[in-house]
């Protein structure tokens, strides 16, 4: 059948012998709780093995499952994690099923180290895929047929998904919940997680820019402020008064909470609002670019076009087919 690039219901995850208990976490956290009392919804999830029945984990204990391969027969989505004893095959048959998850329209996903068992089954011979940074050098040694990509968080190409090292498979995950529900379910699952719904790296028109707290309760309040008035004018000297500092204590530490300028700050905030609206709502781009504070649409595509590397247009023509 033809594949619904955004369809995302029925999900497996394949943990090999000696397989990594955070990477399978992540697929569990994401995809195996019910959410459904926020919105979110239920997914059909299953962990299975090569084999059913007990299989060690890297950490030192056992899962047992009752699910085998027969499995992925199903699933709209086939998620591989990391084996830390073997970045080898992942078990006998796992080859088969996944290009079997490709040929019926579905996709597959490997997390951190996990990219060595879809290398060894051929699904990414020409494609790019990344990897953790420690193995990057050792994928492209071993698989000079696949591109690799060592410097980004995760990598789609086509219906085969990569994730760098750990966290990475965080991002991809809700990448891929992003593409397929859009940014208030992603919203609501990342934060019910305590992550941001993504960081900035690969991928750059699908990565959500993260709202980042402040410990100190007066610039929080600051931040808040701002983020209120993105349609008006925002000087440091108003925005330094709203945090009871002078503008130059404010700038410094507004670089040490943040990371960034306020000018920054102020930039992505707008871009991500503009995100928002392409993505929910019907108002022409040059309305878009006035609630967003950049007074034209000329500018606006200007901003957008840098940090998000497409076009407003483009964007909402994506993320509303999404929705």
């Amino acid at each position: 059948m033809a594949r619904n690039e955004h369809r995302l219901r029925d999900v497996a995850v394949v943990a090999p012998p000696g397989f990594s208990a955070f990477e399978l976490s992540i697929a569990c956290e994401v995809f195996g709780i019910d959410r459904t009392d926020d919105g979110v919804p239920a997914f059909d999830f299953a962990v299975t093995t090569v084999t059913p029945g007990p299989v060690d984990c890297a950490q030192g204990f056992q899962l047992s499952t009752v699910h085998g391969l027969d499995r992925l027969d199903t699933a709209d989505l086939v998620i591989v994690v990391p084996s830390l004893l073997n970045r080898g095959p992942g078990g006998s048959g796992l080859g088969e099923r996944l290009w079997a998850t490709l040929e019926r329209g579905g996709r597959v996903m490997s997390l951190c180290s996990g990219a060595f068992t879809l290398a060894h089954a051929g699904v990414l011979d020409g494609r790019r895929a990344t990897t953790h940074f420690r193995y990057a050098d050792d994928l492209a040694r071993q698989f000079p047929a696949v591109e690799v990509v060592p410097d980004v968080l995760y990598v789609e190409d086509g219906p085969v998904l990569t994730s760098a090292g750990t966290a990475a498979g965080i991002d991809l995950c809700l990448h891929l919940v992003r593409q397929a529900y859009g940014a208030a379910v992603t919203n609501r699952i990342a934060r019910r997680m305590v992550v941001p719904p993504h960081r900035d790296g690969g991928q750059a028109q699908f990565v959500e820019a993260p709202v980042r707290a402040c410990a100190e309760e007066s610039l929080q309040a600051a931040l808040d402020w701002a983020r209120g008035q993105l349609d008006t004018t925002i000087d440091v000297t108003s925005w330094a008064r709203s945090a009871t500092m002078s503008p130059r204590t404010f700038a410094r530490r507004f670089r040490a909470e943040t990371g960034m300028t306020p000018h920054r700050w102020l930039l992505e905030q707008r871009v991500q609002l503009a995100r928002e609206l392409l993505e929910e709502g019907d108002e022409s781009i040059d309305e878009v670019a006035r609630r967003c504070g950049f007074g034209s649409a000329a500018t606006l595509r200007q901003h957008f076009l840098r940090l998000v590397r497409t076009t407003p247009t483009a964007y909402r023509r994506t993320f509303r087919g999404a929705a």
